[in-house]
């Protein structure tokens, strides 16, 4: 069962929004998905709680302090949320669980210089396991200068850059009513979903 991680030690650069909408992928290609959340604030479950019952279906996955509970049989995919300030014990607990890493990262100096210590550790881990880490451009209006020091820092990294996400209202709104751009008819969020399209490629390979 794939298990994908999204995590970045740094807070409020979309952990929450990149999570509900892999498992709302996940979910509209028919598969089992399970949504787990290890942030406190609990902030995937409680867009959990608001899903409508005639949306497709995701499990929540239950994650304590201690330990992870196991998904049930016939579970296709997993999806795990992580808090802010992710390190130390934890993070190797989690990482350890992890086929794919996906780290949300916001064009700003301050989150670029947050995450920098961690794409390290990540990139080095790399190099001893299986797992595979990508980097996904999070409210990015490409025409900036700050998209492209982002662009710039990232190929210092040598991770890859899975996509990139705009800055658009469609999902702040759709996270109050439990939902994802998959969950829409595609013509109304024919933009988002292209920009989807390399993210959603690489998930499956």
């Amino acid at each position: 069962m794939p298990v994908i991680v999204v995590a970045n030690p740094k807070g409020g650069v979309g952990k929450s929004t990149l999570s509900t909408h892999i498992a709302g992928y996940f979910a509209s290609q028919n598969q089992r998905v399970m949504l787990g959340d290890a942030d406190r604030q609990q902030s995937s479950q409680l867009w959990l709680s608001l899903r409508p019952t005639a949306a497709r279906a995701i499990a929540s996955w239950e994650i304590g302090d201690d330990q992870i509970a196991k998904p049930p049989k016939g579970t296709t995919h997993a999806v795990i949320d992580t808090p802010a300030g992710l390190h130390g014990r934890r993070l190797k607990e989690v990482l350890r669980l992890a086929h794919k890493v996906v780290v949300p990262l916001q064009p700003s100096v301050f989150d670029i210089f947050a995450t920098r210590d961690f794409l390290d550790e990540l990139a080095e881990r790399v190099k001893t396991s299986q797992t595979q880490v990508g980097i996904v451009a999070m409210r990015v209006d490409e025409r900036t200068r700050a998209a492209e020091q982002l662009r710039t820092f990232v190929a210092a990294t040598g991770l890859p850059v899975l996509g990139t996400l705009r800055d658009t209202q469609n999902y702040v709104q759709l996270a109050a009513h439990g939902l994802t751009v998959f969950d829409l008819a595609p013509e109304r969020v024919a933009r988002d979903l292209e920009q989807w399209q390399p993210i959603c490629r690489w998930l499956e390979a």
